[in-house]
């Protein structure tokens, strides 16, 4: 994650020791945040879902009892947080009493949905349960999130279940997966954050696995991106001079970091300085080290797109022993990204602060886990390779 509203804003946040890891030497000490996908079934069939979930799942899923022996596992290991997603985590009604049981356990509890399931009622039982944080997903105005979502009126049930929690208390965010569809409508999200009081949003760069590397011309061009980030950024800083200092990060792109502190220095801003520093404490804390993926079953992956890259299952092995078994190939090189990319990453001056970006999108677009990631839109020249 790429905190824009941090960075650029110089604002304060809830996860920033927990994103900025202070305290830890290195990124071996560093736990990650860890995904349940707790379920794979899903009320709606959208176009880019990584994990292709519908309603017509009949695989395992672990129960509620596993369920807990997973967050005892998690706990005792150390990881800060647990995010319940899926399919659609709240089609599982366990996943209040599991969230509280999370934070008895001393971590923080966070759920991404599609919206649609949360009423007043699920709202106060999420409120009960402690949960930290709702992340919903809302890819564009109504048209287009209903296009993407592949069901008409999603748009609303989405926009009422972020009412829902809000009346509840609870801290409620929003999540933008970036397409050819909605980045012309970002001003108009950001006016919607507005209007309805929205405190956090995440702008998610499209990762071409599962349904995703079937949308048609799915990434954005370079210049596109390119765009759309400083669409992003001048918005949250224009929102923050106007007095709504709400929290927005860019998501599964690290090239964001070096494009923003790139930025920084071209405008002269007194923050750049700081601003690499903070990058530096990040870089390489992604798929394998800061991030990590449980399946429903209980399946352990480097992350939640690499669904291909299984490591072990907590049913048979606890979650910490397989994170930091170096035994294994992957994680070994996981854990020091830089040595291993190739081509224009392994030349890039700014290697420090991204350390070669998203492995899962290089190998889906090049077969090569350790290729360039084509999602780089920053130049040559910029990179130092000119």
């Amino acid at each position: 994650m790429i905190g824009i509203s941090k960075l650029y804003c110089g604002t304060t946040e809830t996860a920033d020791n927990i994103r900025y890891h202070h305290g830890a030497k290195s990124h071996l000490e560093r736990k990650p945040v860890v995904v349940w996908n707790c379920t794979r079934s899903c009320n709606l069939t959208c176009a880019h879902c990584y994990s292709a979930s519908d309603s017509a799942c009949g695989e395992y899923e672990m129960t509620t009892e596993e369920g807990r022996m997973l967050i005892d596992q998690l706990a005792d290991f150390g990881s800060p947080v647990i995010l319940f997603s899926g399919g659609e985590p709240l089609l599982r009604k366990d996943v209040p009493e599991l969230a509280q049981y999370a934070v008895r356990k001393g971590m923080h509890a966070v759920i991404s949905t599609n919206g649609t399931l949360i009423d007043t009622q699920t709202a106060e039982l999420l409120k009960a349960s402690q949960l930290t944080y709702v992340g919903v997903s809302i890819d564009g105005l109504e048209d287009t999130h209903d296009r993407f979502r592949r069901r008409n009126g999603a748009f609303l049930e989405a926009l009422w279940g972020i009412r829902a929690c809000r009346e509840a208390g609870l801290k409620v965010g929003l999540r933008c997966t970036l397409n050819h569809e909605n980045v012309h409508e970002i001003p108009e999200i950001f006016e919607l954050m507005v209007r309805e009081k929205i405190p956090r949003i995440c702008f998610y760069h499209l990762v071409n696995t599962g349904r995703g590397k079937n949308i048609e011309n799915s990434m954005l061009s370079h210049e596109a991106t390119r765009q759309v980030i400083d669409t992003i950024i001048d918005y949250t800083a224009r929102l923050y001079a106007q007095g709504h200092k709400m929290e927005v990060l860019t998501v599964d792109n690290l090239a964001d970091g070096p494009y923003l502190y790139l930025r920084m220095l071209q405008e002269k801003h007194p923050g750049a300085a700081t601003v690499l520093n903070l990058l530096k404490r990040t870089a390489g804390g992604s798929t394998g080290v800061g991030i990590g993926c449980v399946n429903w079953n209980g399946d352990v992956y480097p992350d939640q797109f690499w669904r291909d890259k299984k490591l072990g299952n907590v049913l048979e092995r606890p979650f910490g022993d397989i994170w930091t078994d170096l035994s294994n190939p992957l994680m070994k090189k996981l854990k020091d990204k830089k040595t291993y990319v190739k081509g224009r990453c392994s030349d890039c001056r700014l290697l420090d602060i991204c350390s070669g970006n998203f492995r899962a999108r290089a190998e889906a677009l090049t077969g090569d886990a350790w290729a360039a990631d084509s999602g780089c839109y920053l130049s040559d020249e910029e990179i130092g390779l000119i």
